[in-house]
């Protein structure tokens, strides 16, 4: 019986000595406090200190992602007096809100932090994310808010309320909101919803304008542009065509300066061949007649220049 005893007191003893190894598992950090005061910050793997009222071990899961919920309640039972959650915009307006904050651990010491105050951290954390909200609603209108919120908010929120938590020292660190619940209170939010529905309105008669404007000016430089190349086009073929006829007429100027020595009647020649193209030109339009009865012995006495001939009507 006593060696019985004496087995169970050793077990007893061995048990208690135990209480003081510990796992620390991948993902998590441990918190080793002695008498209160910290002493290790052991990570993943087997720790072993003194037995439990000496040593006290918080394992923290680092890479876990917390979240707490923030704002209004439906289902809360709050008759007397404002929702939480409700809060007045900038025009003096009520909206209900809520948004959920997810954070996780810091680094480092931030693990030490977060074990010391990890009774506190979601109540501070909701009050400070409150206070964040309300500077944001105050300074919107009811429009703003209930239109944009949900995306402003998005990108918004962590960083503001990291800024606000920091002084803390909670050792938690802010990664992501998301807006659950926007909308007006329940008495009015039928004709919030109808003004939604009609400024939605507005806004894609307005970006309908703009597009139609947009393309009206991008067919107005299509044709501006189409206009300048066929005048350009124009001004190059009128420029080649009065180089080619200088051209011809500096050929034929050095021709009859070449001739003219050897026969002195070449610019009555020349006079006459062109006149004859001319006239040939003039008759291809209708625009003279050669008068061949009026050819005598001595040659052509007149001609007659003639009117464009009129068509008869049927």
């Amino acid at each position: 019986m006593k060696k019985a005893l004496i087995a169970i007191a050793l077990l007893v003893v061995l048990g208690y000595l135990l209480t003081g190894v510990a796992q620390v598992r991948p993902g998590e950090r441990a918190v080793v406090r002695r008498f209160g005061e910290v002493v290790a910050q052991p990570g993943p793997g087997l720790w072993i200190g003194l037995p439990y009222g000496i040593d006290r071990i918080d394992r923290v899961p680092v890479s876990f992602v917390r979240q707490v919920a923030v704002g209004y309640n439906p289902d809360a039972d709050e008759l007397t007096t404002a929702p939480t959650g409700q809060m007045l915009s900038g025009d003096q307006n009520l909206v209900n809100i809520a948004v959920k904050v997810d954070y996780s651990v810091g680094d480092g010491d931030a693990v030490v932090q977060y074990v010391l105050h990890k009774d506190r951290i979601e109540a501070a954390l909701s009050r400070v994310a409150e206070a964040v909200l309300a500077d944001w609603v105050s300074s919107h209108s009811v429009d703003d808010v209930l239109l944009t919120g949900k995306v402003a908010l998005r990108h918004w929120l962590p960083e503001r309320i990291q800024e606000r938590i920091a002084p803390y020292g909670l050792g938690i660190q802010v990664l992501s909101t998301s807006v659950t619940l926007l909308s007006a209170p329940d008495e009015v939010k039928n004709d919030f919803e109808r003004v939604m529905v009609a400024q939605a309105g507005i806004r894609t008669r307005e970006n309908e304008a703009r597009q139609y404007a947009a393309n009206l000016m991008q067919q107005a430089q299509a044709d501006e542009n189409d206009v300048m190349q066929k005048a350009d086009a124009y001004a190059q073929g009128r420029k080649r065509l009065a180089q080619a006829d200088a051209s011809a007429f500096l050929t034929r100027l050095e021709q009859y300066q070449r001739l003219r020595s050897s026969n002195p009647e070449i610019l009555t020649s020349i006079w006459w061949s062109e006149l004859g193209k001319l006239l040939l030109a003039l008759k291809a339009n209708g625009q003279v007649d050669l008068l061949d009865d009026r050819i005598g012995a001595d040659g052509l006495d007149f001609m007659q220049l003639a009117r464009p001939r009129k068509k008869q009507s049927d």
